[in-house]
């Protein structure tokens, strides 16, 4: 009997001992568990697409792709990053003058392009929306400056063009995109 109440006793010293340690176990797996689905899931937020191929999966940017294409800037597109594009759309583009795209294309006026599209990326930064409601700005894009004015929507003047953002925000894997409804030209 005096052998009963001795591993009784034992035993109900030891529970609150085993419990806590016990309990310990759960919270750091608790704790590794939710570390780990936090680190998950920011990298299944983060965008897997970069720039050239969220604007190819839009479908709605083929001339913008191949005049980076034609101007080599693809390859910049695809960098690190961060990058804020103003990408006009197939519509923007076809708004130009008759021809002024075909034009552009040839090998001959690569410069001309790029130009052109430096125009319309910043690089370095990765500006959002939030960035710029309620703002008036100058932005240094890679072919110069753009004056940004958020205080009713987003409108982008460049020294040979106005555009309007269309569609904010679209994110990429090295930056993000805005659409914009008019192709921005420099200085003539």
């Amino acid at each position: 009997m005096k052998l009963t109440t001795l591993l009784v006793s034992a035993t109900l010293f030891a529970a609150p001992a085993f419990a806590e340690q016990c309990a310990s176990k759960t919270t750091t797996q608790a704790t590794n568990v939710s570390h780990v689905t936090a680190v998950a899931g920011e990298s299944y937020k983060k965008a897997k697409s970069d720039i050239v191929e969220t604007a190819a999966a839009a479908g709605s940017f083929s001339t913008l792709l191949a005049a980076a294409e034609a101007a080599g800037l693809v390859g910049a597109l695809k960098g690190d990053g961060p990058l804020t594009v103003f990408a006009p759309t197939d519509e923007a583009f076809a708004a130009l003058p008759e021809g002024t795209v075909e034009t552009l294309l040839k090998p001959e006026n690569k410069d001309a392009l790029a130009g052109i599209l430096k125009l319309h990326v910043i690089a370095g930064a990765k500006v959002k929306s939030a960035d710029l409601a309620g703002q008036q700005i100058t932005a240094s894009t890679l072919n110069g400056d753009l004056s940004v004015d958020g205080t009713d929507g987003v409108v982008l003047t460049a020294p040979g063009s106005t555009a309007t953002v269309i569609a904010a925000d679209v994110g990429a894997s090295n930056g993000v995109i805005h659409v914009i409804d008019t192709v921005l030209l420099p200085a003539s």
